[in-house]
C-alpha cells in the first residue's frame, strides 16, 4: 500500500516546496500513523470527516482523587524557592494556558529566556518545551523544579514545604501509601495536567460533522492552510507538538532579527548535533487566538504577523492580505473549551 500517495491526497498540499520529498513525506506519514493511533485511542466516538486533524475527545479517563490533589498543587507557591511562584503564574487556565508575555516571568532577577508555552493539551505533545528537552511530562514537570527561571527548588526543600502543611500531608496519605514524596507530587501534578484539554472548538464540532459550523471564510482558510502545506507540520490531535522543525527553511528570520541568544539555536543546545541548529518543537495551533505573542521569542505581536512570518520562514513565499486573513478566519475555530467555557468568552 503507497502510504505517502494516501497521505498526500489527504493532506491535499498542491505547493510543495523543492526540497527533499521523499524523506519529508515519509517523516510526516510517521508522524500522522502515530498520531491517527492515538487519536483512535482517544477519541471513541465515530465522525465522519476524514482529515487529518483530529478532534480533542470530549470526555478522558483521571484518577479523580489525584487530579484533584494535582489542582491544588498546580497553584502552590510553596513549591518554588522563594514561595511566590506556582504553575499557574505562568500558566494562567482563564485564558490560553500561558502568561501573554514575550518573554516569560522568572523568578530570578533575570528575565526569562523564551516564550511560555500553553499548558492546555500539553499532554498531546510527543515532547515537551520549544526544544523538546522533556520527554514527557513528567520530566517537564521535574526540570521545572531546578530550573533557576521557574521555581529554582529542590525536591527535598519541596517535599518539607508540602508536608508541613496538615491538609495536604491528609491528602497525600489518603491517595498514596507512602505519603508526600518527589515521585507523588509529579503524579498529582500529572494527573491535573491531563485534565487541562480544550475539546470542542468549533473546528473540532466541524470534524465531528456537525452540519453549518464554519462559515465559507472559515472553510476557505482552512483549504488555503492545507494547499500551502501548513498541514504538513500542523496535523494531528494537537494541529502540532508532534515533530520537529526547523524554523528558516527558507528565510532566516532570526539572523534578520538579530541579537541571536542561546535559546534561539534551539534543539542543539540539547543534542550537540549542528543538523538540530535552530531547530524546534512544531508548536500546537489549538487556542492560537489566545496565546499572543507568537514563537519561541514572542516576537510576532500579533496572529497576522505571524502568520506572514510562517509563509516566509518555512513555505518560501511571501503571502497576500486575503491569505493571511483567509487562515486567520480558520485558526480562530481551533479555540476550544476549558470546564466547558470556551477560552476566547468574554469575562
Amino acid at each position: 500500500m503507497d502510504f505517502t500517495a494516501i497521505l498526500l491526497e489527504m493532506l491535499s498540499i498542491k505547493h510543495l516546496p523543492q526540497f527533499n520529498f521523499s524523506t519529508h513525506t515519509s517523516y510526516i506519514a510517521i508522524s500522522l500513523l502515530c498520531t491517527m493511533s492515538t487519536a483512535v485511542l482517544a477519541e471513541s466516538e465515530n465522525y465522519l470527516r476524514q482529515e487529518p486533524i483530529f478532534p480533542i475527545p470530549l470526555k478522558i479517563n483521571v484518577d479523580k482523587g489525584k487530579a484533584e490533589l494535582g489542582e491544588k498543587l498546580f497553584i502552590e507557591t510553596r513549591l518554588s524557592k522563594n514561595d511566590q511562584i506556582a504553575c499557574i503564574s505562568c500558566h494562567q487556565l482563564t485564558s490560553g494556558g500561558d502568561d501573554n508575555l514575550p518573554i516569560g516571568i522568572s523568578i530570578s532577577g533575570e528575565q526569562h529566556i523564551i516564550n511560555t508555552p500553553s499548558i492546555f493539551n500539553a499532554q498531546y505533545n510527543f515532547r515537551q518545551n520549544w526544544d523538546g528537552a522533556a520527554k514527557t511530562l513528567q520530566d517537564q514537570i521535574n526540570m521545572a523544579m531546578t530550573s533557576t527561571h521557574e521555581f529554582d527548588n529542590n525536591w527535598d526543600n519541596a517535599v518539607t514545604a508540602i508536608s508541613s502543611d496538615q491538609e495536604l500531608s491528609n491528602d497525600f496519605n489518603a491517595i498514596y501509601k507512602d505519603g508526600v514524596t518527589k515521585e507523588n507530587i509529579i503524579n498529582s501534578l500529572v494527573e491535573f495536567e491531563k485534565t487541562l484539554i480544550t475539546p470542542n472548538s468549533k473546528f473540532d464540532q466541524h470534524l465531528r460533522s456537525e452540519d453549518d459550523i464554519l462559515n465559507d471564510d472559515e472553510i476557505k482558510g482552512y483549504k488555503i492552510f492545507k494547499e500551502l502545506g501548513c498541514i504538513s507540520c500542523h496535523q494531528g490531535i494537537n494541529i502540532g507538538g508532534n515533530l520537529y522543525q526547523k524554523f528558516g527553511v527558507f528565510y532566516n528570520y532570526i539572523a534578520e532579527r538579530g541579537d541571536i541568544k542561546k535559546p534561539d539555536y534551539g534543539r542543539i543546545n540539547i543534542t550537540d548535533r549542528l543538523v538540530d541548529a535552530y531547530v524546534f518543537k512544531v508548536p500546537s495551533l489549538r487556542n492560537i487566538a489566545v496565546t499572543a505573542p507568537y514563537l519561541h521569542d514572542g516576537s510576532a505581536e500579533t496572529i497576522e504577523e505571524a502568520i506572514s512570518i510562517m509563509g516566509k520562514t518555512q513555505l518560501g513565499r511571501s503571502l497576500s492580505t486575503d491569505e493571511v486573513l483567509y487562515i486567520k478566519a480558520f485558526l480562530n475555530t481551533l479555540t476550544g473549551e476549558y470546564k466547558n467555557i470556551p477560552l476566547d468568552a468574554e469575562s
